[in-house]
């Protein structure tokens, strides 16, 4: 794209490029000259610099420049930036950093991406982190990154550490958890959970010993990338994977999911067996409450057919629970020299209560049972219906 192209696109779609700085004097001259090339839609955060960063911004008064009295993090500044960027109008922004590690030259690589994209979509610039000159303890944690950013949002990239990016302002959350290196990865699965594209771009990188600085604390802020990714796996599975699973399933015909997710699905008739039985036995465990979590989540976890799992774990819908109950109590009864005659009892959960033990050793032993003859049940069914798939 020519530069005057890229200019006009830039203001058509009302995008700003975010530069957060700290003690970054040798790198910010350059990096904010080469974004003024593209445009002076500039926001730039000073967070606390003790350098003559200061001195260096008085000769940008046209910018946007927000000085923060105090050094909080890059994610706090990042905030900071696009609650400013939507306050001045802006839909886009692009953020860059000021260590000198990002060609601002690769602008027109992002403006392009946004043109083709048919929808808002967040784009990280894709570093070839295999090139001369990256640390090893860079790429680890790029790898690292890549697998829990797919683990939690099953979207695969290349790159999930690099600040190079473009964010679309409307479409990302409102409110965030962290303050610091970790809020990079933070927003990028938050956005992903609303379903927005997150993709990489490819970029150029300079990694240059001798100016940049690294705020980049190896312990502590791995650890608390750890933790946050910890969080964010638990949510995963607990709610954004059942959330987006039922959503899914609700949009399909009772025959389309038997065409589609049982007789035409991936996988082979072991597979599907396998997930009847798994949800089967999460369906009838005692676990109320958390049964499509859990099954979604184990789905996930060994790779079964996560509908198939879903829908046979409902075997304990409400009609059913009183006799899925007694039926419990009734076989744990031997086990803990129990009562057997629940006849003149009221089947229910105060019932449970009283003869708890009971019940957790007779429920586990039903929900076996049950999970195996149908397991094996269905599994000389769909062989016997789809032989060439077993």
């Amino acid at each position: 794209m020519l530069i005057s192209e890229v200019q006009d696109a830039i203001n058509e779609k009302k995008i700003c490029v975010l530069i957060p700085t700290y003690n970054n004097e040798k790198t910010l001259k350059r990096v904010i000259n080469g974004v003024l090339e593209y445009t002076q839609n500039i926001i730039i955060i000073n967070d606390g610099s003790t350098d003559s960063t200061s001195e260096i911004l008085e000769n940008y008064s046209q910018l946007t420049v927000i000085n923060l009295p105090e050094n909080k993090g890059k994610g706090n500044g990042l905030k900071i930036g696009f609650r400013k960027a939507k306050d001045l109008g802006y839909n886009y922004a692009i953020t860059i950093d000021s260590d000198g590690q990002h060609y601002p030259d690769d602008i027109p690589v992002f403006i392009e991406a946004l043109q083709n994209a048919t929808e808002d979509v967040l784009i990280i610039g894709n570093r070839n982190m295999s090139q001369d000159g990256i640390p090893k303890k860079s790429s680890f944690g790029n790898r690292f990154s890549n697998f829990w950013f797919w683990f939690e949002t099953g979207i695969k990239l290349e790159d999930t550490q690099s600040g190079y990016r473009l964010y679309p302002l409307h479409k990302i959350p409102e409110k965030y958890y962290t303050p610091k290196f970790e809020f990079e990865i933070e927003i990028i699965v938050r956005t992903a959970w609303r379903h927005v594209p997150v993709k990489n771009i490819p970029i150029k990188v300079l990694y240059d010993p001798a100016e940049r600085v690294s705020h980049f604390r190896p312990f502590k802020d791995f650890t608390r990338i750890s933790i946050l990714n910890t969080i964010l796996v638990f949510f995963a599975l607990v709610y954004i994977k059942p959330r987006n699973f039922i959503h899914n399933f609700r949009k399909k015909s009772f025959r389309n999911f038997i065409k589609e997710d049982v007789l035409e699905s991936d996988g082979s008739n072991r597979t599907k067996a396998l997930s009847i039985a798994l949800g089967a036995f999460i369906g009838l465990s005692p676990v109320w409450g958390f049964q499509t979590a859990l099954t979604i989540s184990l789905a996930v976890i060994f790779k079964l057919n996560k509908v198939l799992a879903f829908v046979s774990s409902n075997i304990s819908f409400p009609p059913f629970i009183p006799f899925i109950i007694a039926g419990s109590l009734f076989i744990g009864a031997p086990f803990v020299d129990g009562e057997t005659n629940f006849l003149n009892h009221e089947i229910n959960f105060e019932l449970v209560k009283n003869h708890l033990l009971q019940y957790i050793i007779g429920s586990l032993i039903l929900a076996s049972s049950v999970s195996t003859i149908l397991g094996v049940g269905f599994y000389l069914f769909l062989n016997k219906v789809n032989p060439e798939n077993g």
